[in-house]
């Protein structure tokens, strides 16, 4: 019977045991199990306390559970099943909320709003993650460190002795303060008590005199009244020194003098505006220069665009640069002196136009081609005279420049002649290689002359090269310097030289 008895009651646990299963399973979620619904997935930086199958809510109501937890790009990837009737929209999130302090976490959904719907694979967005346990821990300790410190000094300053005296005596100054104060009321209370008594007793006495100052006030007022009219009574002479009938100054007559000229003055801004006002109605109607720039569009942008031009040309004039050179070179084979004066106007970095003055010692050639056609039998029947002649005279160079790159095209009059040159800068502006091509008609064949510069100094150049190369015969070789000056360089050394000149008296 016993044997029976314990039979009955282990199928009795077995019955009760599968109802509990049947209800939790229903609870999870029956339309989620056995592959029904959708799944999507999120990411998250931990995903401590959540483990597969437990449930996911919204507004804390079940409606998914976690399928799958697993290690993705160093981030966890949550596989969340939802329940088909679920519809989670275009911005529906997941998180994941703390559910007690034993470290269950739970995670949870927002539906969202807006379309799409999200589908199966889809990722939804994810919450910004809530401080954790571990940070809950980790803060609670810096508050308890920060504690502790306080508690530290707190002991250091007042656990001594000589801290705990200092207390004693701050407190007993605290307490004869307040005995003193309290000793002081009682021995005045009679005091107060009479200089309020005398308060009252003076605002008493003195309500007859306020009464008569308010009396007097009032009669300034009337006797102001009756002088402001006065000026429409008779008996006074006139506003040049006159008198009153009774001796009094015309006192009425000054005001009323005032008061006509305030009367013109007013009546003068009237017509004044008045006339603003008909040059502002004129202004509207577009009549007159002002009106038709507030109505002629056209006008408005010729005007605009000629304002643009002389902005723009007072802005390039900002933009030139001067650089003024000096020069001298040496000239081995015909042992002179040849001198440069170089002004340089640049209005922009690319391009800028060139001047010089050249003092040669060899002057300017100039190469005449006669042909003469003759019928003395002593002579040829023709012949050609070709006449050269150097006069010793300045020439002077006139070019426009350019500059694409490390490159310096130029062209124009070179020392007097047609000429064009080409050149290269290197090293940061430092090296420059010139070469010019000019003298066409002075020579049979024209001037070719190169030399290369190098800044040896701030502003001072070291120059070197061949002129007449193609001819042989005229071939020479140079050596010079040359000094060069800017904008800033003049405005510094200008200055000094105004002060050093004489005055005139």
């Amino acid at each position: 019977m016993a044997k029976v008895t314990q039979a009955a009651a282990i199928g009795l646990f077995l019955v009760v045991a599968a109802g509990a299963t049947y209800l939790v399973t229903k609870t999870i979620g029956p339309r989620v199990r056995g592959g029904k619904g959708y799944v999507v997935h999120s990411y998250l930086r931990d995903a401590s306390g959540i483990a597969k199958n437990s449930r996911v809510t919204i507004a804390g109501i079940a409606v998914g559970q976690v399928e799958d937890i697993r290690l993705e790009n160093g981030r966890a990837r949550i596989d969340v099943r939802m329940s088909p009737e679920v519809v989670l929209h275009r911005t529906a999130t997941l998180g994941v909320k703390s559910a007690s302090l034993l470290g269950e976490n739970v995670v949870v959904l927002s539906e969202g709003f807006g379309d799409p719907a999200k589908q199966d694979g889809d990722e939804l967005q994810t919450l910004a993650e809530g401080r954790s346990l571990e940070d809950l821990k980790e803060s609670v300790g810096r508050i308890s460190d920060l504690i502790e410190k306080v508690a530290v000094q707190l002991a250091s300053s007042m656990g001594t002795d000589e801290a705990g005296a200092h207390m004693s005596a701050i407190l007993r100054n605290l307490a004869q303060a307040s005995e003193a104060i309290d000793d002081t009321i009682r021995e005045n209370r009679n005091v107060l008590h009479s200089t309020l008594q005398n308060v009252d007793e003076i605002s008493r006495r003195s309500s007859p005199e306020l009464q008569k100052i308010l009396s007097n006030v009032r009669s300034i007022t009337d006797d102001v009244k009756e002088l402001l009219s006065s000026s429409s009574r008779e008996g006074f002479a006139g506003l040049d020194g006159g008198v009153l009938a009774g001796g009094q100054p015309p006192q009425g007559g000054e005001l009323r003098s005032a008061a006509e000229r305030i009367s013109r003055a007013s009546k003068s801004l009237e017509s004044a505006l008045s006339h603003i006002d008909s040059i502002a109605e004129r202004i509207d109607r577009g009549e007159g220069t002002v009106g038709r720039l507030t109505k002629d569009d056209d006008l408005v942008t010729e005007v605009q665009g000629v304002a643009e031009g002389v902005n723009e040309y007072v802005a390039s004039l900002r933009r030139l640069q001067t650089v003024v050179g000096l020069r001298s070179d040496y000239n081995f084979s015909a042992n002179t002196v040849k001198s440069y004066v170089e002004l340089r106007l640049q209005p922009r970095e690319d391009k800028y136009y060139l001047v010089e003055f050249i003092n040669d010692p060899r002057g300017k050639t100039t190469i005449t081609q006669t042909d003469t056609d003759t019928t003395n039998p002593n002579d040829p029947p023709h012949y050609r005279t070709v006449t050269t002649s150097t006069t010793d005279a300045f020439r002077f160079t006139v070019q426009f420049a350019r500059r694409l790159g490390p490159f310096t095209g130029r062209f124009g009059i070179k020392e007097s002649t047609g000429g064009i040159g080409l050149d290269t800068h290197l090293f940061s502006n430092r090296l420059e290689i010139v070469q010019d091509l000019f003298g066409f008609g002075e020579e049979l064949r024209p001037r070719y002359r190169l030399y290369a510069g190098f800044e040896l100094l701030h502003r001072l150049w070291l120059l070197g090269g061949a002129d007449h190369i193609v001819l042989a015969d005229r071939r020479d070789y140079f050596l010079g310097l040359q000094l060069r000056f800017t904008d800033d360089d003049l405005k510094t050394i200008l200055p000094f030289v105004g002060s050093s000149a004489p005055t005139s008296k």
